[in-house]
């Protein structure tokens, strides 16, 4: 990361090189002298929580910054969708009728890379969770066009990586969901959602509720294949109960296709459509 200012101190990371040449006593050896910041063990304690939480907040956003990028769009979805040519286990053999999604990820992301590269990649620039399925459809479509494209990885309990496709110096990796989901919205300029599990829903409804309390500016929001959204959450109830209003059925529309999502987008005048509907149809 690149520090352009000039100031007349010493920095740190000198100190810190310096601090590899020093004479190996016990007192050097010692924790205590290990310098704050770069005591790892230090900075883990749960007194250092905030500050973790801080500096996991500011990395990806001085980063992006330096790379100039001032909006994206972002896809949240399945990590477990197939690509269709690859249906040969049990677990993607029950995915088979959501793999469609991953050819509309990739074919969206590619366009809207296409749109991303005429302003050089500052804006609309694919963002996803980094992660396989729908996310690596995305982060793939985006390679197809010859752009580049963000991950938000995430740390599991089990073994994984970012998929190959993400740019490598977009690729960034979370402890704290809550700070991932900050960055995944506060460049958006769009949100699509293709179908997923508890991960996708949580990552939805948190951008709605932004939204609804008006805590966020109001960009589109696609879901991608109504029978999948509409089999899962009964909408229409939570109006009728009361526990949400009806305009806020309108904060979300439905898409089918890519040509969709990019026809929603683009005709996009930040009021919002009736679900469902398509401009100009």
């Amino acid at each position: 990361m690149k520090d352009d200012k000039k100031s007349p101190f010493r920095d740190a990371g000198t100190d810190r090189q310096a601090t590899e040449q020093v004479p190996d006593t016990p007192q050097t050896r010692a924790p205590a002298y290990k310098l704050a910041f770069a005591d790892e063990d230090f900075l883990c304690r749960d007194e250092l929580r905030s500050v973790r939480l801080q500096l996991e907040l500011l990395k990806p956003e001085l980063i992006m910054d330096e790379r100039g990028i001032e909006s994206t769009i972002v896809l949240f979805g399945g990590a477990r969708i197939p690509e269709p040519a690859n249906k040969s286990s049990a677990r993607t053999k029950t995915l088979a009728g959501l793999s469609k999604y991953y050819d509309q990820a990739r074919k969206f992301a590619r366009v809207m890379t296409e749109k991303s590269m005429k302003s050089y990649g500052k804006e609309d620039v694919i963002v996803t969770g980094g992660g396989p399925g729908v996310m690596e459809a995305g982060n793939r479509g985006a390679m197809d066009a010859g752009g580049a494209s963000i991950g938000l990885n995430i740390v599991l309990p089990h073994e994984q990586a970012p998929n190959e496709y993400v740019t490598p110096d977009l690729c960034f990796n979370f402890h704290y969901f809550a700070i991932r989901k900050i960055h995944f919205l506060m460049r958006a300029k769009a949100i699509c959602v293709f179908p997923g599990g508890f991960g996708t829903l949580d990552e939805t409804f948190e951008a709605l509720t932004l939204i609804q309390t008006g805590r966020m500016q109001r960009v589109p929001v696609l879901l991608f294949g109504r029978q999948f959204w509409e089999n899962i959450i009964n909408w229409n109830a939570l109006s009728e109960a009361g526990t949400i209003s009806a305009e806020d059925l309108d904060l979300f529309r439905f898409v089918e296709t890519a040509e969709e999502a990019i026809d929603a987008i683009d005709n996009w005048d930040g009021a919002g459509e009736r679900r469902g509907e398509i401009p100009g149809r």
